[in-house]
């Protein structure tokens, strides 16, 4: 009686080992980049929520307040990966900035500090990685 053999090669198991890790390779920093850019756009719509609320408050009084409130910092939020600070504090301007949390992920981020004034100007600092302002923004 012939008996047939089941099962894989050594080779063939180490092919199949091959294959995940090159994927794994190219597929990693691409998600780890898709998962730091959600978390800009989060960063992005924190400021201007900010920015909205600032101008709404400058309506109301006649003057731009010089804190946020606390929901607003994303300080305690530990969803959060960056924090929403009023800069510099006067009742006639404002610059927003959206700084990454210390211990996160994106404190590696291409775009770094993200900010908006009272007048719209939007900035990113420091650029890393060729990235431009207009990119942070957008993207």
């Amino acid at each position: 009686m012939r008996r047939t053999q089941q099962g894989f090669t050594l080779i063939e198991v180490m092919i199949v080992v091959a294959v995940i890790g090159i994927l794994t390779a190219i597929a990693l920093p691409s998600y780890s980049e898709y998962i730091r850019r959600g978390h800009r756009a989060d960063a992005r719509a924190g400021l201007l929520q900010a920015q909205q609320w600032l101008e709404r408050a400058s309506t109301a009084t006649g003057t731009y307040p010089t804190t946020l409130p606390g929901n607003m910092t994303w300080s305690t939020d530990a969803g959060k990966r960056y924090t929403i600070a009023l800069n510099p504090a006067t009742t006639s301007t404002f610059t927003l900035t959206a700084a990454p949390k210390a211990g996160t992920a994106q404190v590696g981020d291409k775009c770094g500090n993200l900010s908006i004034t009272n007048t719209g100007v939007r900035n990113a600092s420091p650029l890393t990685s060729g990235a431009t302002v207009e990119e942070c923004w957008r993207r």
